[in-house]
């Protein structure tokens, strides 16, 4: 996946490129710190993703996906910042964006991260307030819900690995914390919660 990024801080620049390149599914092909290189730099290089945050100079990040998403409308784009109030995600995700990614992810995290989001699985990481109401009442984060969903599809720790691009022993760590969060003891008393409290939604199999 070839993928522009741009930030007004180098250190920031620095790190996503390190846990891009590590990740070995993504090729970075333009970085910048000003807001107004953005779109020359998407017209030379014809990324598939287009990673941006919300403050820059010359053009902040909202400026720079309104002109990327009119111009090159198959091009994605993340928005990628510690900005995290309720009105500012919801701007950017009316105005196209295909997620809003809080910078505080675990790097580690962050291939996974853009992959569900370009699949359409996640639209918001990091950002409590646009969790549904349900998964926000029980504590639970946009990672915790997609594993919570797949176990729900009756994918097994292998499987929910392999789809959501990260290691067993990563699922394993989140459903502890989900188990926790929910009082349950294990996957199908997790899951008959699940759908009790509509964290869930189109049962495919039955849990009992």
């Amino acid at each position: 996946m070839r993928v522009v990024i741009a930030d007004d801080h180098q250190l920031m620049l620095d790190g996503v490129r390190r846990a891009l390149e590590a990740d070995g599914g993504f090729e970075i092909v333009g970085e910048t710190q000003d807001g107004r290189n953005v779109l020359s730099l998407v017209a030379k290089t014809s990324p598939d993703l287009v990673l941006l945050d919300i403050r820059m100079p010359h053009m902040d990040g909202l400026a720079c996906l309104d002109q990327v998403h009119a111009r090159y409308p198959d091009v994605k784009v993340v928005m990628l910042s510690a900005s995290t109030t309720s009105d500012l995600v919801e701007t950017a995700l009316k105005r196209g964006a295909t997620a809003y990614i809080s910078k505080s992810v675990n790097p580690d995290d962050l291939p996974s991260t853009l992959r569900q989001a370009i699949e359409g699985n996640v639209y918001s990481v990091g950002v409590g307030e646009l969790e549904p109401a349900a998964n926000k009442a029980a504590g639970l984060t946009d990672r915790e819900t997609a594993i919570l969903t797949a176990l729900a599809r009756g994918l097994s720790n292998d499987d929910i690995a392999k789809e959501l691009w990260v290691t067993q022993q990563t699922v394993k760590f989140h459903l502890t914390n989900i188990y926790r969060k929910l009082g349950v003891r294990n996957r199908t008393e997790a899951v008959r919660l699940a759908y009790q409290r509509g964290l869930v939604e189109s049962p495919l199999y039955n849990p009992d």
